[in-house]
């Protein structure tokens, strides 16, 4: 089954990251990233999608990967690797950091992608999650448009809470350590009515911080029974090529995972 053609609508957010609203929250996400991938340790990183976001901009991981569905990206942002979200080109626990930028919104198969993850993750390692908040303003104005038609985020994306995103990384055995929200202002249009509402961050997050238009979550894979040992990081990475279509390319090394991981 061919996913890509199912997966393309993530295109749809590169543009509306041009808009006012949009520009307000990649900034907020790319700080946010900024903050958390700094104080994450180890080797080997990957961001899946969405290259408008430097998610591992400021990780001092020596191998980092940036990877998508189909070739193309900003400027500026070198697209490593494409490949199916749902098959995962690295080998079993050779990764010590996956960032996924609004990649389950927008996959066909959320759960498979989170279950690839988990496989590829070191244990130990960790996953960063963004996502736009249902329970928010810009939420209730999207629900809103889905019935009018007029539209404030890209209308393919299916937002996920952050209660049930947890339910999904706790049946991985995925623990989740941090987390933010964010963007609390109304979802203006302009970048003037934004700026004016820019007050309610700091109140956001002291008053009402389940309300923000966006989150970013981070979790730790867990492995029961487990005790390191020295350094998590030092299984090798399977290699890939730049820029070539890695679907097929770890057939193998998938199908010997497949009765473990389902």
């Amino acid at each position: 089954m061919n996913h890509h053609s199912q997966e393309k609508p993530i295109i749809s957010l590169g543009p509306w990251f041009d808009t006012p609203a949009g520009a307000y929250a990649r900034d907020w996400e790319q700080a946010r990233l900024n903050e958390l991938t700094a104080d994450i340790f180890g080797y080997h990183a990957l961001q899946i999608g969405l290259p408008q976001i430097a998610g591992l901009e400021a990780s001092r991981m020596p191998s980092k990967w940036l990877s998508d569905a189909a070739p193309g990206g900003k400027a500026g942002a070198q697209i490593t690797l494409t490949h199916d979200f749902s098959e995962l080109p690295f080998a079993s626990s050779s990764l010590d950091l996956v960032v996924l930028p609004h990649v389950l919104e927008f996959a066909a198969e959320p759960h498979q992608v989170l279950r690839e993850v988990e496989r590829v993750l070191i244990p130990e390692g960790q996953v960063i999650i963004c996502g736009f908040n249902p329970a928010s303003m810009w939420g209730l104005r999207q629900s809103m448009g889905r019935l009018t038609g007029a539209h404030f985020l890209p209308m393919n994306g299916e937002f996920i809470s952050v209660p049930r995103l947890k339910d999904w990384l706790k049946l991985l055995n995925m623990e989740v350590n941090r987390g933010h929200f964010g963007c609390y202002a109304p979802p203006c249009m302009t970048d003037k009515w934004l700026q004016r509402f820019r007050f309610m961050e700091k109140a956001g997050d002291r008053w009402w911080p389940y309300f923000g238009a966006l989150y970013v979550v981070q979790a730790i894979k867990r492995v029961k029974g487990m005790r390191l040992v020295g350094p998590a990081w030092q299984s090798p990475v399977v290699g890939v090529r730049a820029g070539v279509p890695a679907t097929n390319k770890m057939k193998n090394t998938l199908n010997n995972n497949t009765e473990q991981h389902g």
